[in-house]
């Protein structure tokens, strides 16, 4: 198929935004808007006459969500690509977007470069993903885990690479200072050393 001939649905609940992407779709001259919805259900009735090639669908919609939605479009057609889209870049969320299989996540406010870098990139590579969102996944796939530690000492020493004091951990993992010091008190005598600098020293080593 022709890029000239590649067929666009969205799907936001927001109506004004939905105007947004009508407007965007203008500016475009090598993808064509067959379609804006404000729920999956909408969609999917419509699916055979729109006969989308690319899905670009907000993930907190009202009934269905975006990324459930995606198994249900591939059942229409296993070959259509499917770009989340989302105020959230919650590690999680965006894992569970592509582990249902998602081939891009962006994160708003979406523009019309934004947009049409994505399509391109969707097109070509197959993927697409906004750069705080690439950031995300890097810093995550990054973190250092320990098997000696439990989940919550291998959160805090996550912090502690990165420099944050005792408060800032605290307030990061919605725990009292107290708290903080009792599971570092405990990764001290794992590690049989007695002070953050040795740990760390230790740590690297590991």
């Amino acid at each position: 198929m022709k890029t000239q001939d590649l067929k666009i649905i969205v799907i936001e609940k927001n109506e004004v935004l939905s105007g947004a992407y009508k407007g965007y779709f203008e500016t475009f001259t090598d993808y064509v808007l067959a379609g804006t919805y404000t729920d999956v259900q909408k969609a999917l009735k419509d699916f055979k006459k729109t006969k989308p090639d690319i899905i670009v669908s907000e993930i907190g919609l009202q009934g269905i969500n975006g990324i459930d939605a995606i198994r249900l479009f591939r059942k229409k057609n296993r070959n259509v690509q499917i770009i989340m889209i989302s105020t959230i870049n919650d590690f999680d969320v965006i894992k569970k977007a592509f582990k249902h299989g998602a081939n891009g996540y962006l994160t708003k406010p979406m523009t019309a470069d934004k947009l049409h870098h994505a399509l391109t990139s969707v097109k070509r590579e197959g993927a697409a993903m906004s750069s705080d969102i690439v950031k995300k996944v890097v810093a995550n796939f990054h973190k250092k885990s320990f098997n000696l530690f439990s989940e919550r000492e291998n959160q805090i020493v996550d912090y502690l690479f990165k420099g944050a004091t005792y408060k800032v951990i605290a307030d990061k993992l919605f725990v009292t200072t107290s708290t903080v010091n009792f599971h570092i008190q405990n990764i001290y005598l794992k590690l049989d050393v007695n002070s953050k600098s040795e740990a760390l020293t230790k740590l690297e080593r590991m």
